[in-house]
């Protein structure tokens, strides 16, 4: 790890933490500055790393950007949902390119595949059905489609085998479980902030996993 990458990690974090308080006290200005500074900030340290293979680094620099545009879309006062979904869906792909060139294994795909195979049964497919049910049924294709993809991105990771890879994958899948609960079926206490934390963890594992 060099100093910069080390450096922008450290300012991540700062943001990262600056977000959280605002989301949770509802500093709506604090908001604005930590949310897209944190993402700046991980972008800068990844494109820092000297991986072995550049082409991976390319494909995660590529879903760090995309997942700044998901932030700013799903931070602004209008609601842009379906814009931040369609950013995160781009960015999951290109982590799914990131981990499919990093050589996938077999067996371990199969693994992630059960993996996913348990959270669609657990939380996917209720929350399919209270999108359907609770009026927003034009959210009900956006949402698979979406589930559809962070799933490939799961079992990409599993088939990578790297265990920053694979818990940063898994982390985001927490995230976004949270965020879809908390949008069509209940908002949970501190929902938001949950979501945030997890979403940070995810992108910064997604990074280390990277050197």
């Amino acid at each position: 790890m060099t100093v910069t990458t080390a450096c922008l990690l450290v300012v991540f974090g700062v943001y990262a933490v600056g977000n959280w308080w605002a989301v949770e006290t509802g500093n709506r200005r604090l908001e604005w500055l930590c949310k897209p500074a944190a993402l700046v900030a991980l972008t800068g340290a990844a494109i820092a790393i000297s991986p072995d293979d550049r082409s991976v680094k390319i494909a995660f620099v590529v879903g760090l950007v995309l997942s700044l545009a998901g932030d700013v879309f799903l931070m602004l006062p209008s609601d842009r949902f379906i814009f931040g979904l369609v950013s995160f869906f781009a960015a999951h792909v290109a982590y799914i390119v990131g981990f499919l060139l990093a050589g996938p294994e077999p067996l371990l795909l199969v693994v992630g595949l059960v993996v996913v195979g348990l959270g669609v049964a657990f939380i996917g497919a209720p929350l399919v059905r209270r999108v359907r049910a609770g009026g927003q049924a034009d959210f009900a294709g956006p949402v698979i489609a979406y589930m559809a993809v962070i799933s490939a991105m799961v079992v990409a990771a599993f088939g990578a085998g790297n265990p920053w890879g694979i818990a940063g994958a898994l982390s985001f899948y927490a995230s976004d479980a949270t965020l879809g609960w908390n949008r069509f079926v209940a908002e949970t206490s501190h929902g938001r902030l949950a979501v945030m934390v997890t979403y940070h963890l995810a992108q910064f594992l997604l990074v280390l996993s990277l050197i």
